[in-house]
């Protein structure tokens, strides 16, 4: 039997123990819920596509400096030949000063008159011809100069643009793994399937029409950054493929793309219209009959749904 004050320091040990190890014991967390996960993915998505938009801006600055740089480079060529005439010009006035004297070889041709006003006539006109040679060397040699100046910031410039569409597209390409790890949480996968239009496409005439008829063909197809189809597409890659179909030239870019088409209210809307959301984060093509069709977001299709899927920020025509 053991003594009292053993059978105490026993139970002592023991509720001290419970005590520990209740102290201790990691909370257990729960695991986030479908919802928030779905938030959370939503939040991403936004974030994402802003990033997606401004590589398209990006995309265009890009494009522009590369045309500037191949006007630029072209017009190099009969700037330097046109230098080479002018300078062989003032070499000739060079060697004739140099051979005849200032007034040497204007005395041979001011002997056949004598007329004053005769010599003063010819005398004028051998300033002129000389001074015009004199500006256009002056001004061929400014021209060039300037040119190669221009065609090197441009340059520079390209080789700045391109370092950061660079960058800009590693963060883009970080983002979507994010993006997909989360979309796997949520769905057990990280992309959904889509499938074709097989409804009523509605009866829309002119360039509209063609617009409407083509972007309908395009639901189910993947959203992917940066492309304008013809097998994937991003928000404003759509909008600007489809409106190319009639004809029509945007800009593969959302905020672009407000700027390039006429303000219109809600109540103006005909299919073939553009509905802005988010800031100029996202843009997509109405349809009619309160719906429009977008390439929403990285990992889903493209889609033919409501107008509301957020508050719309504004609308646009294609004139």
């Amino acid at each position: 039997m053991r003594h009292p004050r053993t059978r105490l320091r026993t139970l002592v040990v023991a509720v001290l123990a419970i005590a520990i190890t209740g102290a201790v014991a990691p909370a257990a967390h729960a695991a986030p819920s479908t919802s928030d996960l779905n938030k959370k993915i939503q939040k991403a998505s936004d974030e994402l596509e802003d990033v997606v938009e401004s590589y398209n801006k990006m995309k265009i600055s890009l494009n522009k400096t590369k045309a500037d740089e191949k006007k630029l480079a072209a017009s190099i060529g009969p700037a330097r030949e046109a230098l080479k005439v002018a300078g062989s010009q003032m070499e000739l006035l060079a060697q004739s000063a140099y051979k005849t004297g200032k007034v040497g070889a204007v005395n041979v041709v001011l002997e056949g008159s004598n007329n004053l006003m005769d010599r003063m006539s010819i005398l004028e006109q051998l300033s002129r011809s000389r001074q015009r040679d004199i500006d256009t060397y002056t001004a061929t040699t400014q021209n060039y100069t300037e040119r190669q100046a221009a065609l090197k910031v441009t340059q520079d410039k390209q080789a700045a643009e391109v370092k950061e569409l660079g960058d800009r597209k590693k963060k883009i390409q970080a983002d979507l793994k994010k993006l997909y790890a989360m979309r796997t949480a949520a769905y057990g996968r990280a992309t959904e399937t889509g499938s074709r239009y097989t409804g009523n496409v509605p009866s829309v005439s002119g360039s509209a029409g063609v617009v409407v008829r083509f972007a309908f063909a395009q639901v189910g197809k993947m959203y992917e950054f940066g492309a304008d189809g013809l097998s994937t597409y991003d928000c404003s890659g759509l909008t600007s493929r489809a409106w190319s179909q009639a004809g029509k030239s945007l800009p593969h870019n959302a905020a672009a793309q407000y700027s390039a088409t006429k303000r219109i209210s809600r109540s103006q809307l005909e299919p073939g219209d553009l509905v802005f959301y988010r800031s100029l984060g996202h843009v997509a093509l109405y349809v009619g009959d309160g719906k429009i069709i977008d390439a929403s977001r990285a990992g889903e299709p493209v889609k033919h749904r409501t107008i509301d899927i957020m508050t719309p920020y504004g609308y646009g025509r294609v004139t």
